[in-house]
């Protein structure tokens, strides 16, 4: 097939369809094979690019309006914000553009309420929205309750940390700390505790991938870290390259290239910038 007959076949089905078809319509309506599309286009987006086509759906980018728009839906029905398992199954985006926008799924509600007040889409989701304000008062009253602990000891806090001294002085040699440390604990896990360095976030992500919805094809010492299918839709898979860090700034600090990489999984996303999309793993603990 050639790659006017390839063009011909969308058209004809984006006619008979009356909206622009998806690639596995395409596949399956008008016979263009996926070898055709990468053959003369590399990939089915680069197709509708050439004919300035706009799809819609898994698959497509989408608009942060759109994306909003689904977000917010999802939110009233459920009478809650989503999480992002929740999203997952509710939704009709993936959760990659929130996260690519917002930097991690936590970031997410403010972001998008900042874009619908900006937007005039306020006054219609006025219940989502009073969902978002009532997650950042909780947000705010948790920082200031974090502050407080980490404030000044009082005199009954100095005289505990003065009685615990003492007590550790008696302890036997054995069971004096210990110069190795440990991540808090996890339950239910495959690991008993958090992980403290790549190493443990590469077992982490292994024994969480399945449950994700990643398939993992390789694992090596080269960058990237590894190779992994995910499923975006029903029977359809894409292949991601991924690179494992204990903090995703860490990406920066070994000076990798973003444009031969597709994700960060981590432990911590302290990146709010990051331009690829990033797997947290401490927010399912």
């Amino acid at each position: 097939m050639t790659r006017e007959q390839v063009i011909a076949a969308l058209l004809k089905l984006k006619k008979k369809l009356g909206r622009v078809p998806t690639h596995v319509e395409l596949i399956e309506k008008a016979g263009v094979s996926r070898k055709m599309v990468r053959r003369h286009f590399a990939k089915y987006s680069a197709l509708l690019a050439e004919l300035k086509l706009k799809g819609k759906g898994t698959g497509y980018p989408a608009e942060l309006e759109e994306v909003f728009l689904d977000w917010a839906r999802v939110a009233r029905e459920m009478g809650k914000l989503p999480s992002l398992h929740e999203y997952e199954l509710k939704g009709k985006f993936s959760v990659g553009p929130i996260l690519v926008r917002f930097g991690s799924w936590m970031a997410a509600p403010s972001g998008l309420k900042q874009f619908a007040e900006k937007h005039g889409l306020a006054a219609k989701w006025k219940d989502v929205l009073r969902m978002v304000m009532a997650r950042e008062k909780q947000d705010r009253a948790v920082q200031r309750a974090r502050g407080a602990m980490s404030s000044e000891p009082g005199p009954e806090d100095k005289r505990r940390g003065r009685e615990l001294k003492a007590a550790v002085q008696r302890w036997p040699k054995s069971l004096k700390p210990l110069k190795e440390l440990y991540g808090r604990m996890m339950r239910p896990c495959a690991m008993l505790c958090a992980p403290v360095n790549e190493q443990g976030v590469v077992l982490l992500f292994g024994a969480m991938a399945e449950k994700l919805g990643f398939a993992v094809l390789k694992v090596g010492t080269a960058y990237p870290d590894c190779l992994a299918f995910r499923v975006v839709d029903g029977e359809l898979m894409e292949l991601l390259k991924i690179e494992f860090e204990w903090e995703s700034r860490n990406f920066l600090v070994h000076k990798h290239k973003k444009t031969d990489c597709d994700m960060i999984v981590c432990w911590k996303h302290n990146w709010a910038e990051c331009p690829l999309e990033v797997v947290e793993l401490s927010r399912w603990f």
